[in-house]
């Protein structure tokens, strides 16, 4: 039985914001800013993780950290776990302050009322951690994806990802966070490893859900992972081995074995494409990935088009 998070001291305790960074410093700013501006009362650390990247000196000297409604504290530090996102944000956490931890990617912003109105529903409930909506910019368009309490439970994030649990809404109590233990920085390449940490997250804890878009998540050509076909194939065998739930889950099976064959066709592995394909057609025969994988394996359409047309709707392969 998890042990619910003992209350706050406060109705604004400190929140330690982690942003891990790498050679995006004008995104960084942006992030950094909308961080600073919260209209939250209480006191916030920025803790600043620079990943395979020279720190910045000085940062912070330029960003509004007096006149707000609270304490704002920008710590930089750097990486010194495994290099990658799961190490950059472990690095954060374990230099950080705060009673609370939130984290934002650094390509990400947020809404003023972020803070105050996830803590506020973290304060007034037993939850461990909190999420809310997000708005996904891609060029000229915009995404809305708003999570009902019903969406975010471990069951339903094996079925379907859920992306609108997004790692840049997340505001958790550092017991909580102790209880459903470090990002994984085993993963191969880090990727997925905000989706492992929310299924050990929801089966550890109740969840707060504010159902609004209180993030800007910027999805660019710039974003990590794009066409790192064989990586993410390591990475899905990975997940499939170290959590039941999706192996439990046919629905959510069917969708990895999907994202497998899209990533087998565009290495051009026709037949591997073919075979995860009708896997993924067997378990869920509506599972569209399968049948994209294998219009990209005839040649009827290129992996880009497809990834593109995935992302236009607001959505990943």
């Amino acid at each position: 039985m998890t042990t619910p998070p003992a209350p706050h001291s406060t109705a604004s305790p400190p929140v330690s914001v982690v942003v891990a960074t790498r050679n995006r410093p004008e995104l960084l700013r942006k992030a950094l800013t909308s961080i600073a501006v919260q209209d939250y009362a209480g006191p916030i650390e920025l803790v600043v993780v620079y990943d395979q990247s020279e720190p910045e000196t000085g940062l912070g000297a330029d960003l509004p950290l007096t006149g707000q409604a609270g304490e704002r504290t920008v710590r930089v530090v750097t990486n010194t776990r495994n290099p990658g996102l799961a190490g950059a944000r472990n690095s954060g956490v374990t230099a950080s302050a705060g009673e609370l931890l939130a984290f934002c990617d650094d390509d990400d912003s947020w809404q003023p009322d972020k803070l105050r109105s996830q803590v506020t529903m973290l304060t007034l409930s037993d939850a461990g951690l909190s999420v809310c909506g997000i708005r996904i910019t891609i060029g000229d368009q915009t995404h809305i994806r708003i999570p009902a309490p019903a969406d975010v439970t471990v069951d339903e994030l094996a079925r379907r990802r859920v992306m609108e649990a997004h790692p840049s809404t997340v505001v958790v109590t550092r017991a909580a966070f102790d209880r459903i233990g470090w990002v994984d920085e085993d993963l191969p390449g880090g990727y997925a490893e905000d989706y492992d940490w929310m299924l050990r997250a929801l089966a550890a804890e109740k969840v707060a859900v504010v159902s609004k878009p209180l993030v800007e998540v910027l999805w660019h050509p710039g974003s990590f992972f794009t066409t790192r076909w064989a990586v993410i194939i390591e990475a899905l065998d990975y997940m499939v081995d170290k959590h039941a739930v999706i192996r439990n889950s046919p629905r959510g099976l069917a969708r990895i074995y999907g994202q497998k064959a899209v990533a087998y066709a565009a290495l051009r592995r026709r037949t591997d494409s073919s075979r995860w394909a009708l896997r993924a057609l067997r378990l869920a025969p509506g599972e569209k990935r399968g049948y994209l994988a294998l219009a990209i394996a005839s040649g009827v359409v290129p992996a880009n088009r497809v990834l593109q047309w995935a992302n236009a709707r607001g959505r990943g392969v």
